[in-house]
């Protein structure tokens, strides 16, 4: 599958392919691999990558009438160009709207991604910007996957009062714990959540970051989902856990002319 490989000055690198602009390896600046690709994924044209950083976009899980997450995770971006800057090294990614995606959801529409890697730190951004003449609502995510070293460890800290919502939606409530965890399979949504998490993992710490998004989603598949996705292994649902920033409820809505903005940093342990 075409994709490109970048890599900082000080020596963090990153692969992402051209379908979907999906970040698919990340390497910290003396490092090891920080996000989980599952070994099963088809990378195949048109098929979903499983882990890495899908783009979530303009629909969110089956919560619409597309395709599950939308379409801009199985079509191809341009490469737009490289940079450096004293946050290290920016790549960046453009997809517009076509006759394909006009058949699927008729608007215009440009996104950027762009993807900064340097040191600890690896940022994301996507651009959602009007090119039409009417107004446009969406739903998306960064849907990332962490690489951890096991589930029964994983506790992610800072979500403590934030109102949450199950993906079958049938539980509902506000967060009373410190730490969620990886015990039980967790798929949830958590509305106007804080800007900042910390993910600990077996003594490491992730500093997770947001912006532009306002709610985040929690997902760790657990033993007997995982054993029904022909794209996983069996013991997948080990070595991941996803904290996507999300925008999901309400919708963005994005007026003619207009850009929306938002992004996830991520900081690895030292």
């Amino acid at each position: 599958m075409p994709a490109l490989r970048w890599r900082s000055r000080d020596g963090a690198s990153a692969i992402a392919t051209l379908q979907g602009a999906h970040l698919v390896s990340w390497i910290p600046a003396g490092g090891e691999e920080c996000l989980f690709v599952s070994e099963r994924s088809p990378f195949a044209a048109g098929r979903p990558i499983r882990g890495g950083i899908p783009v979530c976009y303009p629909q969110f899980a089956e919560l619409g009438p597309l395709m599950k997450h939308g379409f801009a995770r199985h079509l191809p971006w341009a490469f737009t160009g490289a940079a450096e800057s004293e946050d290290g090294t920016r790549v960046s990614f453009v997809f517009e709207d076509s006759p394909q995606t006009q058949a699927l959801w008729p608007h215009s529409f440009r996104l950027i991604l762009t993807a900064t890697i340097g040191g600890a730190s690896l940022d994301v951004q996507l651009e959602v910007a009007n090119t039409g003449t009417a107004a446009f609502d969406f739903a998306g995510a960064l849907h990332t996957y962490l690489r951890i070293s096991d589930e029964a460890a994983v506790r992610l800290a800072g979500l403590r009062g934030t109102r949450y919502r199950d993906r079958e939606g049938s539980l509902t409530g506000v967060e009373a714990r410190e730490l969620v965890t990886a015990r039980e399979p967790i798929d949830r949504a958590y509305f106007a959540a804080p800007t900042e998490l910390q993910l600990e993992d077996a003594g490491r710490v992730f500093r997770i970051r947001q912006r532009g998004f306002a709610d985040t989603v929690v997902w760790n598949p657990g033993r007997d989902l995982t054993a029904q996705m022909v794209d996983m292994p069996a013991d997948g649902y080990k070595r991941m856990f996803c904290v996507e920033a999300a925008a999901l409820e309400p919708p963005v809505v994005v007026e003619p002319g207009a850009t929306w903005v938002g992004g996830q940093t991520i900081v690895a342990p030292a």
